[in-house]
């Protein structure tokens, strides 16, 4: 795994074609850049992911691109290190993106103030700090999705749904203890009073290969339900610890970062009942997965294994590439002419209306005060061989969530963190 990641990075940069200004009518190209962790704490999730972003651009520049102009996804790998993010993030502007997709909190935390200087979209899909929906203080930093805060209210609403309610009920919260998995304690704490039950947090170091002393403290505390709230390597080690101290596994719950790879760590039949949150449709069923295959993979032009396409992952994957796209239209519509910089995507991002990618996505609507996108969500449970999606298209609690987005991004005016 850690060799084929290497061989993204290497293989993309190779490609790419250095520009030290944004892309003019004469380039006929629109970059976008994709620095992440390919071989430290995401690994497979960032594999699965940028494969499912970079065969949408694919299958848009099969097509003749936007308005003519193709899409480039110049690509590097961070190691989900703060320092080379931030490097890399500073090649690819002079490179000329001018929109960057770290895929890791703890790096796009660390290049808000940049973004926000440079004028360049920082793209932080289901990921980054959940205050970035208040655009009025973020302008340039872009979720364009459900922030952790909304995706973790929607899965305790449907469990307060399918419990009969919560009250009296045990929560334990096992998350990565960094800036991303910290993220979740906020809402946490707000709708264990919302909805009245109790909730204790265990913190595991990074990257998470080791967590059986704190899973002997969870069994200790005999929760109800457990959350688990990381990414990568922690989140299958984090399934299998919990059901050898005795939780079922359909009493474990986790925000979007859990896919078909993380099952098969655990093993596919052991896992049977995992539920998560779902950004998109799953599987291979929906028009945009189905055209990817026919006009891209099966062409030989995809970024990676066939066998990949339409896991959960990969199809995150394609939902932040195509959200990208779309502001990309949106803005040739603005403004034809150009230029075609990061004010110009960024004109065109929050100007994305109802968009469901050929009903792949809960319609998303982005506008220059509201970063999230509508902040829907569905859920998903694993039945031992495909996650199965559950349940309609839901935003709950959005007061709640809201009132966290406001009170942090007053905090971030008021103190630049």
């Amino acid at each position: 795994m850690r060799v084929f990641s290497r061989m993204i990075g290497i293989a993309a940069m190779a490609l790419a074609v250095a520009a030290t200004q944004p892309a003019t009518a004469q380039d006929k190209v629109i970059k976008f850049a994709t620095p992440q962790d390919f071989t430290v704490v995401y690994t497979f999730v960032t594999n699965e992911y940028n494969q499912g972003y970079r065969d949408y651009i694919s299958l848009v520049n099969e097509a003749g691109g936007v308005n003519g102009y193709k899409i480039e996804v110049l690509v590097a790998d961070h190691g989900n290190a703060t320092q080379r993010g931030i490097e890399a993030y500073e090649r690819f502007v002079r490179e000329g993106a001018i929109l960057i997709d770290p895929l890791s909190t703890p790096v796009s935390r660390a290049l808000v103030d940049r973004a926000l200087k440079d004028n360049v979209n920082l793209a932080t899909t289901v990921s980054g700090r959940s205050d970035a929906a208040d655009g009025s203080v973020f302008p340039y930093i872009l979720p364009m999705s459900p922030s952790y805060w909304s995706q973790i209210s929607r899965v305790v609403d449907y469990l307060n749904t399918q419990e009969g309610g919560l009250k009296g009920k045990k929560m334990a919260f096992v998350y990565i203890d960094t800036p991303f998995g910290r993220e979740g304690l906020p809402m946490l704490d707000a709708l264990s009073k919302r909805y009245g039950f109790e909730l204790q947090s265990f913190p595991y170091a990074p990257p998470g290969n080791e967590q059986s002393a704190v899973w002997t403290q969870v069994r200790r505390f005999k929760p109800d339900w457990a959350f688990i709230g990381g990414g990568g390597v922690g989140q299958p080690v984090a399934i299998k610890e919990a059901i050898r101290n005795g939780i079922n596994p359909d009493r474990i719950a986790s925000w979007v970062w859990l896919s078909e790879s993380d099952m098969d760590v655990v093993g596919r039949a052991e896992a049977k009942g995992v539920l998560k949150w779902a950004a998109t449709e799953q599987g291979r069923d929906a028009k945009v997965i189905k055209e990817i295959l026919a006009n891209v993979v099966d062409k030989g032009k995809g970024a990676g294994p066939k066998e990949k396409v339409g896991t959960s992952y990969y199809n995150v994957g394609v939902m932040a590439a195509a959200i990208a796209v779309e502001g990309v239209r949106k803005a040739f519509e603005k403004d034809p002419k150009g230029p075609f910089n990061g004010k110009w995507l960024n004109a065109g991002l929050t100007s994305i209306s109802n968009f469901t990618a050929d009903g792949f996505l809960p319609p998303v609507t982005v506008t220059p005060e509201d970063h999230q996108g509508g902040g829907a969500g569905k859920l998903a449970r694993w039945d031992g061989a495909k996650w199965v999606g559950i349940g309609d298209w839901a935003a709950p609690n959005q007061d709640l969530v809201w009132q966290l987005i406001r009170e942090q991004s007053a905090q971030y005016k008021a103190t630049g963190k």
